[in-house]
């Protein structure tokens, strides 16, 4: 029994370990974000004068809401119409390929430069798209949107200037978000990828570190492209894939957190766990492909260090779901044994993470938002809640992203896109959500139960040491099953 109950410690206080390392990291990006910027100046001439050629990429599936905006959108962009080229890169296999088909043929009509190329195969997925189509460019550059993407009509004029030097292969922009106000799930989002967008990616281009390309609303240089050895699709991050390999041959990014570009929020936990899927599985798999060779590369300790960091992000979700886990069976070790008091004592200093988180995402949401009294009580809010339900998301999470480093290989699903940008907007009759709950959901409710037992412990025992986390791991994977029951199974 001594030897489960130490064995239970050792990963307990391993995983928390890992937990507060990956903290003190953000925290290094807070400090970095405040006092570092890097600044990206362009010079005037430049500004006004450099118009190299740019074809933009639509990669589409399936997109029947979304498509013809994001066309229509693109076809508008301020940028001399004799330097511009659009791909609709389509591997449909619904009604969206009419539609792009008609679209496409209305402004090839009014004169604008766009091709409509559909595979039947989708091999490769995106990344076999973008690569296929590579060749076929005319542009120098190429810049990638999503179909949820409405880009500003100056995106290029502020984007492209920077490319006036030689050793730059990709400008990233910040993504804005078009419904962050539709419900309790899109204002969440916005919460964690607002701080992505700021504090993090500013935080590690501050010192020339490794950023990513988003998959969208960015731009690359062709050459880069093809000096990285192009798109691949052996991981299900195929940005973060060619980022790490454009960089680690001494290739620039500039991230450009003053040009936003909007984009939609996925409304329902069903698309929401879809991507979050493949984001923390594709980001797995970059891990296992590249820290090798982040390690063994020849940049300062600090660039590494935030790499490795950056690369093992997924990996928290494992790290939160082994100390939930097992903080129930330490409430019977803490009790029975009291001896190990003064360990669990020693361990309260991990609490100094949620500290640290909270001026990470403050910091995040008062550069995006502006600071004032409204902002500082929507944060007070939204951060304990954005806390549970990303708790509540951790065995989603954490089992995709066991999978990316076992090596067990799935489809590219893409994320469900819904034409919402107004509270008055519907989701229910969205023909691409799932309409089964699944045996990951049911699971889901179980760990309610479980933490609840564990919240019934702390009274039974008189020590309420957990009681908090507990309290938010129930309410997270309460919200959690909630979301996936009622809305898949109200779905139209």
């Amino acid at each position: 029994m001594k030897i489960v109950m130490i064995f239970v410690l050792v990963i307990y206080f391993t995983a928390s370990i890992f937990l507060f390392i990956y903290s003190l990291t953000q925290a290094s990006l807070v400090w970095k974000y405040i006092t570092k910027r890097r600044v990206f100046n362009v010079k005037e001439e430049d500004k006004d004068n450099f118009r190299p050629y740019i074809t933009i990429q639509l990669p589409v599936y399936n997109e029947l809401y979304v498509v013809d905006r994001l066309i229509d959108r693109v076809a508008q962009m301020n940028y001399p119409s004799d330097k511009l080229e659009i791909q609709v890169l389509d591997d449909s296999t619904d009604q969206t390929k009419d539609i792009i088909a008609k679209k496409v043929a209305e402004w090839k009509a009014k004169g604008v430069d766009i091709v409509h190329i559909h595979r039947t195969n989708r091999k490769g997925y995106k990344a076999g798209a973008l690569e296929d189509a590579l060749d076929q460019t005319k542009g120098e550059f190429v810049a990638i949107f999503d179909a949820d993407f409405l880009p500003s009509k100056d995106f290029l004029l502020k984007t492209v200037p920077h490319f006036a030097r030689e050793d730059v292969g990709m400008v990233q922009t910040r993504w804005g978000h078009i419904n962050r106000n539709y419900n309790l799930l899109t204002r969440l989002q916005a919460f964690a990828l607002d701080a992505h967008f700021t504090v993090e990616q500013v935080g590690r281009n501050a010192s020339k570190g490794f950023i990513n390309f988003n998959g969208t609303a960015g731009i690359w240089r062709k050459q880069c492209i093809y000096d990285s050895g192009n798109w691949s699709p052996d991981t299900l991050t195929e940005d973060l894939d060619l980022s790490y390999r454009a960089q680690m041959k001494n290739w620039d990014f500039v991230y450009l957190e003053d040009v936003e570009s909007p984009a939609e929020l996925p409304p329902v936990m069903s698309a929401l766990k879809t991507q979050q899927y493949r984001w923390t599985k594709g980001g797995a798999e970059t891990a296992k492909k590249h820290l090798p060779n982040v390690i063994k590369s020849d940049k300062s300790f600090g660039n590494k260090w935030h790499g490795i960091m950056h690369l093992l992000n997924s990996s928290v979700f494992i790290g939160v779901l082994v100390c939930s886990i097992l903080s129930v069976p330490l409430q019977t070790i803490k009790h029975t044994y009291p001896e190990f008091d003064n360990l669990f004592l020693l361990a309260s200093v991990f609490l100094i993470s949620f500290v640290i988180l909270g001026a990470y995402y403050l910091s995040s949401i008062t550069t995006v938002r502006g600071l004032s009294l409204k902002v500082l009580l929507e944060f007070i809010v939204m951060f304990p809640i954005f806390l549970a339900v990303s708790m509540g998301l951790s065995l989603h999470n954490a089992i995709a992203v066991i999978e990316g480093y076992m090596g067990k290989k799935t489809s590219f699903v893409r994320t469900p896109k819904f034409n919402i940008s107004e509270n008055k907007d519907g989701w229910k009759k969205n023909i691409y959500i799932p309409k089964n709950i699944g045996w990951l959901s049911a699971l889901e409710g179980l760990f309610v139960l479980y933490f609840a037992f564990g919240i019934y412990r702390s009274f039974i025992f008189d020590d309420f040491g957990f009681l908090p986390f507990h309290l938010m791991m129930m309410f997270g994977y309460g919200l959690v099953f909630f979301y996936s029951v009622f809305q898949n199974t109200n779905v139209k």
